[in-house]
């Protein structure tokens, strides 16, 4: 009993001493160290290249000699590199479209370099969130429409609610054929804790000024005027967001799909909401051979210090699991 209260004591000090020492050299760091000017870089990546070097080592494994030699020469006879080129970028969105921080940087690098005959494809995972910052996000996609870019939006897994906002901005969207689209609706939900702090004898206070400042609160009285406000807001934005949609999709009846439902890629396809069914990995592969494919990914600093606070976690997770561990099987093996 009295090793098994030792060795834990040990190990609660061995995790303590650990933390400490990782804040020390953190905040000495910050304190001492000037500000990086860089932000960060574009990480470039010719996929062609990618996809050649992955058909050489199969057909090298799986062919003889002799035909692999004549896959070789008959490769380079007719290797020709097109002069079009395909930026693809990535987006995978949470609920607020943090990734717009590097889309930016990565839109911009693009149309800077863009030339006549270019195209860009997007791989969007995206299953909505807070309005402002998926309206910003496909804004942001809307500046290569604008400059009359063709862009591709490929959605292998989801692009749902705000994330369709964004995948209804491209000249074709093409989807796999289970992937989630649609959910053309708007929605606001929270919990309230009035009751439950009366019970308590706690008094909420709000004070505002203007009538509508607050609607629906989380601690104050809701009254049905709240709620008519708030649901007036809701189909507010849910019109502008139908009328969004039907100015970049022509062919579709936004009455049919505009109910928050969502579909699967096939369903999707007859209700216009897509324009054809394939993985994006199909689809790279099917262009290949007619674009120069560079894949384009904004990779923000990661300072000093934030490197030192991930290897100190690691670090202290290590050494507290081996612990843990130790202690673990020495009570389990007594």
């Amino acid at each position: 009993m009295l090793i098994e209260l030792i060795s834990n004591y040990g190990l609660f000090l061995l995790k303590t001493l650990t933390v400490l020492v990782s804040i020390i050299i953190i905040l000495s760091f910050i304190i001492n160290s000037k500000k990086n000017k860089s932000e960060g870089s574009l990480e470039v990546t010719n996929i062609n290249e990618e996809l050649d070097i992955l058909e050489d080592n199969i057909k090298k494994n799986i062919y003889s000699k002799k035909d692999y030699k004549n896959f070789i020469k008959e490769k380079k006879k007719n290797k020709k590199k097109s002069e079009k080129r395909i930026f693809i970028l990535d987006f995978k969105g949470n609920i607020k479209a943090s990734e717009i921080v590097s889309l930016r940087k990565e839109i911009s690098g693009v149309l800077l370099t863009c030339k006549k005959g270019d195209e860009v494809l997007l791989r969007l995972e995206n299953s909505g969130g807070t309005v402002h910052e998926h309206g910003l996000a496909a804004a942001q996609l809307k500046r290569i429409k604008d400059k009359k870019i063709p862009l591709t939006i490929c959605v292998d897994k989801v692009a749902a609610s705000g994330g369709y906002m964004m995948a209804c901005v491209a000249n074709k969207i093409v989807s796999s054929p289970f992937a989630i689209i649609g959910s053309i609706g708007v929605i606001a939900q929270l919990p309230n804790f009035n009751k439950l702090l009366k019970n308590k004898g706690i008094d909420f206070e709000q004070q505002t000024a203007g009538n509508y400042k607050r609607t629906v609160t989380m601690f104050g009285h809701n009254t049905d005027k709240d709620r008519e406000k708030l649901s007036e807001q809701l189909e507010d934005i849910h019109v502008l967001f139908k009328d969004f949609i039907t100015n970049q999709r022509k062919n579709i009846d936004i009455d049919k799909v505009a109910t928050g439902e969502y579909w699967y890629g096939k369903r999707a396809l007859e209700l216009n909401l897509i324009d054809e069914i394939m993985t994006s990995d199909e689809y790279i592969l099917s262009i290949k051979d007619k674009f120069n494919i560079i894949h384009i990914k904004y990779k923000p600093l990661i300072s000093f210090a934030d490197k030192i606070t991930k290897t100190s976690a690691k670090l202290s997770n290590k050494i507290f699991y081996r612990f843990a561990q130790k202690n673990h099987d020495d009570k389990f093996f007594k």
